[in-house]
């Protein structure tokens, strides 16, 4: 993920980041937003809590401070606690590694959601948005999930929050193949051909 830094908060931020060789968490807000009050001031947020480390893996220097980062995302983590004695959003928290479940369903789980996503990604191979390997699929379980959450063009950012949330790894899977069979199914619909003798015109003919 690439990400332009610019406002003085997350400067100094980022730049602590790099000076420390540490990472930084990215979470969606339920409430409120991250752009400063047109005062300047802080505004009052309410993040959802679990989230994602960011780690950063390239920097490029911009004019008056600003800069371009590449991060990649890590470990999920849980808030236990903010504070609000930084220009940014500071909180303690705890790694929140996803449970496996068990290992019958997960196994089961995780073999239909690769025929999902193969099925989806075919889709967007046929309407020529893609170039598609299915075997540069995973084979394990936990990679295939997050690559599969990845891959999804077409769901909110909420949608996203709760796979990222998901207590056990077999429930985020579950929630993926849900996911893609609506998914699948909207996007055959848009791109099959109407019926013979139907014809679509771009104006109503009224």
């Amino acid at each position: 993920m690439e990400l332009h830094i610019f406002e003085e908060r997350y400067k100094l931020m980022i730049g602590l980041c790099i000076e420390k060789r540490i990472p930084f968490g990215i979470v969606l807000l339920e409430q409120g937003r991250a752009e400063l009050d047109p005062t300047g001031d802080t505004p009052e947020s309410k993040p959802f809590l679990v989230g994602c480390t960011a780690h950063i893996t390239q920097v490029k220097p911009l004019p008056e401070g600003r800069m371009n980062i590449t991060v990649v995302g890590r470990e999920r983590f849980q808030i236990m606690s903010l504070q609000q004695n930084q220009p940014y959003l500071v909180g303690m928290v705890e790694m929140y590694p996803l449970e496996e479940g068990d290992t019958h369903h997960l196994r089961q789980g995780s073999h239909a959601l690769r025929i999902w996503i193969e099925r989806y990604l075919r889709v967007l191979e046929q309407a020529g948005q893609i170039q598609f390997d299915p075997s540069q699929l995973p084979a394990d379980a936990l990679p295939l999930a997050y690559l599969g959450s990845v891959l999804l063009q077409g769901i909110s950012l909420f949608q996203k929050q709760k796979l990222l949330a998901a207590t056990t790894l077999s429930e985020m899977i579950e929630e993926l193949r849900i996911i893609y069979r609506r998914e699948v199914v909207l996007l055959e619909t848009l791109l099959s051909p109407p019926p013979d003798g139907e014809i679509q015109h771009p104006f109503s003919p009224n």
